[in-house]
């Protein structure tokens, strides 16, 4: 695969399956953009071909002046999202409103402001991480919402963009990341239980698709969401 220079920007990116989507970019050569609120312990900090930005991304209307001081952008991958499993009916507002922040409105602003430089150079990828919460159902029920709301924006940017940007999407079922700290060890053991091979998913393993997406996948993926669920939750 030839890199032609090409700069990413990942959300994220410094940890679980963000951190593996960095390394495989690096490993072929790619430019990297990460954004995160912080640093401590990431080990690509100082590789040359990584620029950092600490950035809270809850501050949405700050999103155009990030993008603004950023070098030009090739490949947006949208991964930092956030999953907190309370109760539907005991969800303090302030939870409600950084989910949707997160997890939703971060990711449409960002595609919103990266595709105005993507479209005056010709073209780009963007891939969105969801998740199969967004057609299942969650116990999380804002974290599914968001989900769902992030595939839907990605088809409708997908028709927008007219095919001068690809935007795919990944669902994976439960990956094996800190995430899973916030559920029960029965919960996590049904989950294993859904699947062929009765395991999580791996970080690399959802990191790959998202990478193959945004770099190799046919040009006629688009506006698509990719289930990586190993025959659990099927629509």
């Amino acid at each position: 695969m030839t890199k032609l220079n090409k700069t990413v920007l990942i959300t994220g990116g410094n940890k679980g399956i963000g951190l593996e989507v960095t390394r495989l970019f690096l490993e072929l050569g790619y430019d990297m953009i990460v954004v995160a609120r912080d640093f401590e312990g990431f080990e690509f900090k100082a590789h040359p071909q990584v620029k950092l930005f600490g950035f809270d991304l809850m501050a949405v209307d700050k999103i155009h002046a990030l993008i603004l001081s950023m070098p030009a952008i090739d490949i947006l991958i949208n991964n930092a999202g956030m999953m907190l499993s309370l109760p539907y009916d005991d969800y303090p507002e302030e939870n409600v409103d950084a989910m949707l922040k997160l997890n939703l409105e971060a990711p449409v602003k960002l595609m919103e402001e990266v595709s105005k430089g993507m479209l005056t150079r010709g073209g780009g990828r963007i891939v969105n991480n969801a998740s199969v919460a967004a057609y299942t159902g969650h116990p999380d029920i804002w974290y599914g919402i968001t989900k769902a709301g992030l595939i839907n924006a990605t088809k409708s940017f997908s028709k927008l963009f007219e095919g001068h940007i690809i935007v795919n999407a990944v669902a994976a079922s439960p990956v094996d990341t800190a995430m899973q700290k916030v559920n029960t060890e029965e919960r996590k053991q049904a989950f294993k239980n859904s699947t062929i091979t009765k395991r999580f998913a791996t970080a690399e393993e959802v990191a790959k698709t998202i990478v193959w997406l945004a770099t190799e996948s046919p040009e006629y993926i688009n506006g698509t969401c990719l289930d990586i669920n190993n025959g659990s939750f099927p629509r």
